[in-house]
């Protein structure tokens, strides 16, 4: 096989296919699938989506990580972590649910796939680094809190709150305790004990798949959902009738703002291209910056009256009228109550929604999804463009730890520009089929290792049974309860929790275990927009890195009893010489640093007056830039002055390259530049110990 043809078309690897190979990936593929269904839909949800769109990730997605992806055992399609971000970030622009909040996360999925394709192009991966391990394992289980306990409010068959604040929401739930769906709550906990079950004891039984199955078939059977759809003149309660009229009255108004927001952003989109004074941009923009604090202020509003309308709890009555609804305790004298206590669930087009029963998926559209280019709006992708670089660069990183994990098994080699491009073409492709951002599955990626899958294939047999699903099996799903949904992506969430590797950073180097300590409160401070918490996390990293540059190890040198060199001041030691001293410098000599080089220098001379040579072990030093090099010069010419040697020994080629380039050799004498330590501590002693003075 042509290996530049393959290097562009990673797929033709598979090839040739035994049929072994071929058995293999059937069947891990459809283990893969069993697990992938459910968990595209619970995904969606926590995305704010249909469920739908969880299995159109799930489509052409797959397939395209597995044609594209440079390892053949990664799946892609919906994660659990980039749902909620691209939840937090479209949330201030958009009602969840609604076809703007959709249109955007389609947007959002197309701007991380062009981020990550041209990373991968640019050959970028190693941009994965800007993160640091204590740093991720912060965020990921503050992530990973905040998106189990999100689930609170479908196990509790409770609105969202939407106080704006993580905290806010859980605290607002936690005081409605009372107020949950009691089947609900049994569901998520029998759906929960059957998967940690079956997971511990019988691993190969697709605990996932088994969950969903029963819980639609029991939900079905028992008529869990109870729904009544009525006119607002059957809500007879006139203190709730009134909550009714302020919630629907409140809803025209977000819509008609929204609408004005997304006309305003077009006009200022238009004034930008046709090059408006300064001026007017900036108070256009001003003015679209207020009309989102009022809308988020109306969104709270409301999200705080659905919760007080779902608080009270209406019976049904037969009249004379038909039938109308009031609270238990305001039934006109006489009034017999019908079985059954309903709450407020919805209010839309003039009608109210009741539910007597917990909430379940609902109709899921049959059919494949259409080919529709994403809607561009440039305000909007400005917008969105800093939740789309930490999304492409956190997914990318869970996804290139799944492959390391995975490769470390099969001796296989990852090439992270390639799986790159990959997932940069899975989202952008996915963009145009309906698809919201997707990334790499730490889980159906290790339940694919463990089906013995040997090839990518096994993705696109995956990826075939969501087909199928969408084709023919989406009626059956319908009875499906959230509770059961929203249990499955919390057992997913909280295997990831870990404190094991923070206590390890504390060991090693207590400043990354602090920043992933302050990552870990700043995703939990600043949730929803959790993007917030790794942005803080990664600035704390790069400053503690430059604080270590800064002022790097330096340490004068004494001889301990078995022969080694120390530092003196750990070791209680005395200097190597009379006259001379030797001092280590770990690190490379460059703009940062030079200063701390420089005080090192002076703290000798200070504390050793009758010094005659300085020698620096530069073991330690990998480079050297042009300000280190001029401060080398400076230093050798101003201790000569004082009748003093400066001397170098151990450096690395690229250092004495950088030495002889710029005429150092020269200025310092060949003479005091050694290639060892031992050669270069024996010839100081002589000079300096052992010549005549």
């Amino acid at each position: 096989m042509n290996a530049s043809l393959s290097t562009w078309l990673p797929f033709l690897r598979w090839f040739p296919m035994t049929p072994a190979t071929l058995r293999a990936d059937l069947v891990a593929g459809i283990t893969v699938a069993l697990v992938l269904v459910p968990q595209s839909m619970a995904y969606a949800l926590l995305a704010g989506l249909p469920v739908v769109y969880g299995l159109y990730a799930a489509l052409l997605p797959v397939v395209v990580g597995a044609l594209f992806g440079n390892f053949s055992l990664l799946h892609t399609g919906p994660v659990v972590m980039l749902s909620l971000m691209s939840a937090a970030a479209i949330a201030p622009f958009a009602i969840a649910g609604s076809d703007e909040f959709i249109a955007l996360s389609i947007l959002l999925a197309l701007m991380v796939g062009v981020l990550r394709l041209l990373m991968g192009a640019f050959k970028l991966g190693g941009i994965v680094n800007l993160v640091s391990h204590p740093v991720l394992i912060g965020f990921t289980n503050a992530a990973a809190l905040i998106i189990g306990l999100s689930q609170l409010r479908f196990i509790m068959n409770m609105p969202n709150p939407g106080t704006g604040s993580f905290v806010g929401d859980i605290a607002s739930l936690l005081e409605r305790a009372d107020q949950a769906y009691l089947p609900a709550v049994a569901f998520a906990a029998g759906a929960g004990l059957m998967m940690w079950l079956l997971g511990r004891w019988l691993p190969k039984v697709p605990a996932v798949l088994l969950a969903v199955v029963l819980g639609t078939a029991l939900s079905a059977a028992i008529g869990y959902e109870r729904m009544a759809k009525l006119s607002l003149d059957q809500i007879a309660d006139a203190e709730v009738s009134a909550m009714l009229a302020s919630f629907a009255a409140t809803n025209q108004a977000v819509k008609r703002l929204s609408a004005e927001a997304t006309q305003r952003r077009a006009a200022l989109r238009e004034a930008e291209t046709a090059g408006a004074p300064a001026t007017t941009l900036a108070a256009m923009q001003a003015e679209l910056e207020v009309l989102a604090v009022r809308l988020e202020h109306l969104k709270r509003e409301n999200n705080a009256r659905r919760l007080d309308l779902h608080a009270q709890p209406l019976v049904a009555v037969e009249t004379a009228e038909g039938l109308r609804f009031y609270r238990p305790d305001r039934l006109p004298a006489g009034a017999t109550p019908l079985e059954g206590s309903w709450r407020f669930q919805d209010l839309k087009d003039g009608q109210v929604t009741l539910a007597a029963g917990g909430d379940v998926v609902g109709r899921i559209p049959a059919g494949l999804p259409q080919f529709k280019a994403p809607t561009l709006d440039w305000n909007m992708m400005l917008a969105l463009a800093p939740a789309a670089f930490v999304m492409a660069l956190i997914g990318f990183m869970e996804a290139t730890s799944v492959s390391k994990a995975l490769a470390a098994k099969t001796h296989a080699r990852i090439d992270t520009n390639k799986e790159l491009i990959g997932q940069g073409l899975a989202n952008i492709v996915g963009a145009f089929f309906q698809s919201y951002t997707v990334s790499g599955s730490f889980s159906r990626s290790a339940v694919a290792a463990r089906a013995g899958a040997r090839t990518g294939l096994y993705a696109v047999v995956s990826a075939l049974v969501v087909l199928l699903v969408l084709l023919f099996l989406t009626p059956y799903l319908y009875h499906l309860p959230q509770a059961v949904l929203a249990t499955i992506v919390m057992l997913a969430v909280f295997g990831l929790i870990r404190v094991a590797p923070l206590v390890h950073a504390w060991r090693v180097q207590r400043g990354d275990a602090v920043a992933g300590l302050v990552t870990f409160v700043a995703t939990l401070a600043f949730a929803p927009d959790i993007a917030n918490g790794i942005l803080i996390g990664m600035a704390l990293t790069a400053t503690l890195f430059l604080l270590r540059t800064m002022k790097p190890r330096a340490a004068i040198l004494g001889r301990k009893a078995d022969g080694t060199m120390a530092g003196i001041d750990a070791n209680d030691l005395e200097p190597l010489g009379q006259h001379f001293v030797a001092m280590r410098f770990d690190r490379s000599l460059n703009y940062l640093n030079v200063a701390a080089f420089e005080d090192t220098v002076l703290e000798v001379l200070a504390r050793y007056p009758k010094t005659r040579g300085i020698l620096v072990i530069g073991s330690g030093i990998n480079e050297i830039d042009a300000s280190g090099v001029d401060k080398v010069r400076e230093l050798a010419q101003r201790l000569r002055q004082q009748d003093v040697v400066l001397m170098f020994s151990s450096l690395k080629a690229p250092v004495v390259a950088a030495f002889t380039r710029s005429g150092l050799i020269g200025l310092l004498g060949a003479d005091n530049v050694f290639p060892s330590q031992d050669v270069a501590v024996e010839q100081a002693r002589r000079r300096f110990d052992l010549a005549p003075a």
